[in-house]
């Protein structure tokens, strides 16, 4: 499935937390922090607004977007405002 966000939005692919400890504690999905990087996937297109590219690890707000699946994988659909950071 491909999935091409309209206007200012941004696809981002999470990124999956570490499900083990350095002790060997595996923790529970539902446990974890949700994570607030991931990389970009796919960016609308209001390009003089959108400043990150395709390929690029971004750091994003902790409960923005709206959080989709695609291929058995979690995404987030975000505004580029919500993404504060990208990550080199």
């Amino acid at each position: 499935m491909k999935i091409i966000p309209l206007g200012d939005r941004v696809l981002v692919k999470l990124e999956k937390n570490e499900s083990k400890t350095a002790g060997g504690i595996i923790i529970p999905d539902n446990a974890q922090e949700k994570t607030q990087a991931g990389i970009v996937v796919a960016i609308g297109d209001d390009t003089e607004v959108i400043k990150v590219k395709a390929g690029q690890r971004v750091m994003h707000d902790k409960y923005a977007g709206a959080q989709i699946k695609i291929d058995n994988e979690d995404h987030l659909i975000l505004k580029f405002a919500d993404i504060i950071a990208i990550i080199e």
